[in-house]
């Protein structure tokens, strides 16, 4: 899961990131565009720098052997929008410190966790000493898989990889050639509604700013104007678009409501908003035989 969503005002809530933005020298949000280099650049920056912070703060609720979909803590055990994993050869995209990997390795899956970053990888390895349950684990791009076509069965996504490519349709295209026919690609993003409302778990969060036809990515910069931290936005029919265009048929969409038990803040995410706004969106597709 990722750094809380952008505040398409372009001014940033109280960071929960400072470290981060210390080490990369982060003065504030550029107005511009970022291409595919520059993203990767970026996201292997931004999560090198954040990955002790990132699992301090969050490990727990995640888990070393569990598949937390969500902040609204859907887990795929009750979701199941993998089905029976059993014998499967599943990409976790994105991994982090791999917990769903593991959480599947459990189940009988082969899995194979790919992340951008070397400092979440190094989480994901110390989360395999800890658990016993040892995944291998790959560092790539999203957008630039290093695997022969036909290797998995499955490719999974809990909030990796996706926003944070210049062309999530390259992702799409990627993942199309790595599934064998017949697979399921089932990924999570922050609701692309939630772009229209500032970076705010509270009142001021349910109060529209922006468009959600404006595509516009939320840039970080230093200060020679390096972008440090990109996540892009796309709309869910720019989504379902590029998956048809790789080959994929939507199986479902999924919104998950905010439990009435919950009552943690993640980021942008609160009781208060899960109530009122949905904040993410599960794609469940199929590559076409």
């Amino acid at each position: 899961m990722t750094n809380p969503a952008p505040d398409p005002t372009g001014q940033a809530a109280e960071s929960q990131h400072s470290n981060a933005e210390r080490i990369l020298g982060t003065i504030g949000v550029a107005n511009r565009a970022a291409g595919a280099t520059e993203s990767r650049s970026a996201s292997r920056m931004w999560w090198d720098a954040d990955a002790d912070d990132y699992q301090a703060e969050h490990g727990p609720f995640l888990g070393d052997a569990e598949f937390v979909w969500c902040p609204e803590r859907l887990r795929e055990r009750e979701a199941r929008l993998l089905g029976d994993v059993e014998g499967s050869h599943v990409l976790e995209v994105g991994c982090g410190a791999a917990s769903c990997s593991r959480w599947l390795a459990a189940r009988g899956a082969r899995p194979v966790g790919l992340d951008i970053s070397g400092g979440m990888l190094g989480h994901a390895l110390a989360g395999n000493e800890r658990s016993g349950i040892h995944v291998p684990v790959v560092q790539a791009s999203a957008d630039m898989l290093p695997f022969a076509s036909d290797s998995f069965d499955i490719a999974c996504s809990a909030f990796g990889g996706v926003p944070f490519v210049a062309d999530s349709g390259a992702v799409m295209r990627e993942v199309a050639r790595t599934l064998r026919p017949g697979g399921l690609w089932v990924f999570a993003v922050t609701h692309p509604i939630r772009w229209v409302f500032p970076d705010d778990p509270g009142p001021d969060g349910l109060t529209a700013v922006g468009s959600y036809f404006d595509r516009s990515p939320y840039v970080e910069i230093n200060g020679t104007g390096r972008a440090t931290y990109v996540e892009h936005h796309r709309t869910l029919g720019d989504y379902i678009t590029q998956l048809d265009d790789a080959g994929f048929r939507l199986r479902g969409l999924v919104e998950p409501e905010w439990p009435d038990d919950l009552t943690e803040t993640w980021g942008q995410w609160s009781p208060l908003r899960g109530r009122t706004l949905p904040g993410t969106a599960i794609f469940r597709c199929e590559l076409v035989a």
